[in-house]
């Protein structure tokens, strides 16, 4: 492009409509933010929800620019926004949320607060693909449950995109994980570090019983929700177990839970960006989170497939279809 006060962004006009590439005004940082040009960007099941009109939580209406996680450079500073400079690598849960500009688009405007170095051992795909399901894990596990050496962690749905992610964040503070999934998840679950267990073919008191001697689990992450949150309050410690959820948003009997008189805590990522309370905890997560990462304690599973914004489309296909691993959009 030849005028600069202009960029490339992709537009999605309907529920379910294709993106259509655009040129759009190119945003100016006000204060306290910073304005990002975006090299890639993450892709989550809650992309395609808010696309589809099934995510009235994250308060995006369309026409959008979606697009919730990003790395790239800073291009401009605005008033108050700290010490970034001009060229800095970053990565955030920065955009595309409550009705802000995604970050599908060559660049974004992010709240100085939510901002983070760039991993310096991943590239841009790779740090794209990691602030909501990071920042989600960590939330659960560090911030509410206070996971630590020596706890017996299990991780519902330890391949998943939080799940992997909280597998390995729950090694890396010393405990000893174990992860549920489906046969076909054994190799991924394993390769983290975590002992597998086949949810189809153990009830939940064969696992507690062969796992915890029938005492349960200190801390059990539900990163799936449904009845697999009604098995992790059976799946508790008595009077110690903690148990959390990112997808704690249905009908639930705490009944299995009270009679253990253990404990639970909901996460909802959204919240900062929704009501700007607490944004700056989400910067210090992935500042903190970075360093795990260049210590080789925490990495993404990646899905093999490269797509830009011409072919964000069939990523997002891909994203429905069931992909290999996290998928970015390359910028």
């Amino acid at each position: 492009m030849t005028d600069t006060t202009e960029m490339q962004a992709l537009v999605v006009d309907t529920v379910d409509a294709p993106f259509r590439l655009t040129a759009i005004a190119k945003p100016v940082a006000g204060a306290g933010q910073v304005l990002v040009r975006i090299h890639a960007v993450g892709l989550n099941p809650l992309d395609a929800k808010v696309r589809a009109g099934q995510a009235a939580h994250a308060q995006q209406p369309l026409p959008a620019i979606l697009g919730m996680d990003l790395a790239g450079t800073v291009e401009a500073i605005g008033a108050l926004a700290g010490e970034w400079q001009v060229g800095d690598e970053v990565y955030a849960l920065g955009a595309g949320i409550g009705g802000a500009q995604g970050a599908l688009a060559e660049y974004a405007v992010v709240d100085a607060r939510l901002l983070a170095r760039k991993p310096a051992s991943l590239g841009m795909r790779e740090a794209a693909v990691l602030p909501l399901v990071l920042i989600t894990a960590w939330e659960g596990l560090v911030d509410r449950a206070h996971v630590g050496p020596g706890q017996k962690v299990l991780i519902q749905g330890g391949a998943g995109g939080v799940g992997h992610v909280a597998v390995q964040l729950a090694l890396a503070y010393g405990a000893d994980v174990y992860a549920t999934g489906s046969a076909k998840h054994r190799a991924t679950i394993e390769g983290l570090g975590a002992t597998f267990i086949d949810y189809q073919q153990h009830t939940v008191e064969a696992y507690v019983a062969l796992y915890t001697e029938g005492e349960g689990f200190d801390i059990v992450y539900d990163t799936v929700g449904g009845a697999t949150l009604d098995a992790s309050f059976r799946a508790a410690k008595t009077y110690h177990g903690h148990v959390v959820s990112c997808l704690g948003w249905g009908q639930h009997s705490l009944a299995p839970l009270s009679f253990r008189g253990a404990t639970y805590s909901g996460v909802f990522t959204l919240l900062p960006l929704l009501t700007g309370k607490g944004r700056e905890h989400h910067g210090q997560i992935l500042a903190k989170a970075a360093r795990l990462i260049n210590a080789g304690k925490l990495k993404p599973i990646m899905d093999p497939h490269h797509f830009d914004l011409l072919t964000a489309n069939a990523a997002y296909d891909l994203l429905a279809s069931g992909a290999q691993g996290r998928l970015a959009i390359e910028i």
